[in-house]
């Protein structure tokens, strides 16, 4: 199951559904166990290709390309950047503030032909709970609601024992 909690937006002054991520995250080695668990392949072997599988992505990614891996999403990198004013000022490694990976998961149509269900997100399955954990305020630099009054993401709890990372 998956939890959530009101959060309160100081920027916006409303409140917002944010899913929250509890405990420490979920190693390598516990999902190289799992899939092991689930297939014909042993444990060391996962291990040995999942250990393997960030150094290729960096390679293929460095050399201009995407990466799709079948049934989870596309990987690409994505630049954090600052402009100019004009082409006398346009200088690469000034403006680039951080180079980011960008995760997009891979999605097919429904049976019906006129929805997508997206990977790792299929909300059918995934039962939320709301988190008893105290409300955090959200401080003016973290924007954790939209516009529309959704969720941009996760994170801005500061709030150790129930962290939103």
């Amino acid at each position: 199951m998956a939890f959530w909690r009101k959060q309160f937006n100081k920027k916006t002054g409303v409140y917002y559904p944010q899913a929250v991520v509890k405990g420490k995250p979920v190693e390598t080695k516990t999902i190289a166990k799992d899939l092991a668990k689930i297939s014909t392949v042993s444990n060391s072997d996962v291990m040995a290709v999942l250990g393997d599988l960030a150094g290729v992505m960096h390679t293929r990614m460095a050399a201009g390309k995407s990466v799709h891996i079948e049934g989870l999403g596309n990987f690409r990198y994505k630049l954090d950047t600052v402009g100019v004013k004009s082409l006398e000022e346009f200088d690469f490694d000034k403006q680039v503030k951080a180079v980011r990976v960008e995760f997009t998961p891979e999605r097919e149509k429904s049976t019906s032909g006129s929805t997508f269900t997206r990977a790792l997100v299929d909300s059918d399955e995934i039962e939320w709970l709301e988190d008893g954990a105290p409300e955090t305020d959200t401080d003016s630099s973290t924007d954790s609601g939209s516009s529309d009054g959704g969720s941009s993401g996760s994170g801005g709890s500061t709030d150790e024992e129930y962290p939103i990372e």
